[in-house]
């Protein structure tokens, strides 16, 4: 028989009498682990064996010695709705991701750990000497990992939430970048000022939150010719069927009175039944 730890949250917890057949289907098949503390997603059906569920987690994962049941994120700044289900009542953690360090308060700043690939593909496309910005920069992961895995010039990491400024900072002397910096501001503020003073970007990382406004108007300001841009957005199957996020991109480019050539499409990762993240890669002519 295999030993207790070495099983998954499903298989270990069919063994327990007190969840039916119907109720280990709907449990949830992942969570996010950062650093001690997991997050999972708890169904409603669910909820008042929560705590058994935690503390399987705990026992199953040595390393984590919090469990949190994870809500939605709201509000511009991204903050998250969590409830403690198990272990300590910890909401900074620190993180370690594609060799860097990374601390934050899981209840105040966003993040997802389900965008590591992401960030470490885009740190390889970036190019020697290259200027690079970061739109909605969170606690800075993407910059973090561009200036650690690529040769850029430097990363200015712009955030509107002060919380999360304040740990990007603090995650810059953790990893002791010095081609890496953490502006706290509004993107609609930021963009103009960087325009008005002529600072124009190599290349821009579009981490955007899911709202209506695409943000391009304001990427176009920080954008020069042979820019690329990364823009990141939010469609379903049927946006995807019809080039919804490519469409976007070309319009908002209309407006401003950009050329652009689009290079490459991806879906990042799936947000729910036929809603995805996606990114589209592009280049100013």
């Amino acid at each position: 028989m295999l030993e207790k730890k070495r099983l998954g949250l499903k298989e270990a917890l069919s063994r327990d009498e007190r969840f039916s057949e119907q109720e280990l289907k709907i449990l949830p098949r992942s969570f996010d682990v950062l650093g001690e503390i997991a997050l999972i997603q708890i169904p409603r059906e669910l909820e008042k064996k929560e705590k058994i569920i935690g503390e399987m987690l705990l026992e199953l994962n040595k390393h984590v010695k919090t469990v949190y049941g994870k809500g939605k994120f709201y509000g511009r700044l991204r903050k998250q709705k969590i409830r403690l289900i198990a272990g300590k009542n910890q909401e900074e953690t620190i993180y370690k991701e594609s060799g860097c360090l990374m601390k934050l308060n899981i209840k105040t700043c966003y993040f997802s750990p389900r965008l590591s690939t992401d960030r470490l593909d885009v740190a390889k496309k970036v190019k020697k000497k290259e200027n690079v910005l970061v739109m909605f920069s969170g606690v800075a992961p993407y910059g973090l990992v561009i200036a650690k895995h690529s040769k850029c010039k430097k990363v200015v990491n712009v955030e509107l939430n002060r919380e999360c400024t304040k740990y990007a900072k603090i995650n810059i002397r953790l990893n002791r970048l010095s081609n890496c910096e953490a502006v706290q501001g509004d993107v609609k503020k930021i963009c103009p000022e960087f325009k008005k003073k002529k600072i124009y970007f190599d290349r821009i990382v579009m981490a955007r939150p899911q709202l209506k406004d695409t943000f391009l108007k304001e990427a176009f300001l920080a954008a020069k010719k042979g820019t690329i841009i990364h823009f990141q957005d939010f469609v379903n199957q049927k946006e995807i069927d019809k080039d919804i996020s490519r469409k976007r991109v070309l319009e908002a480019a209309k407006s401003s009175r950009k050329k652009v050539r689009i290079s490459d499409f991806k879906i990042l990762r799936e947000l729910a039944p036929y809603k995805y993240h996606v990114r589209v890669d592009f280049r100013l002519l």
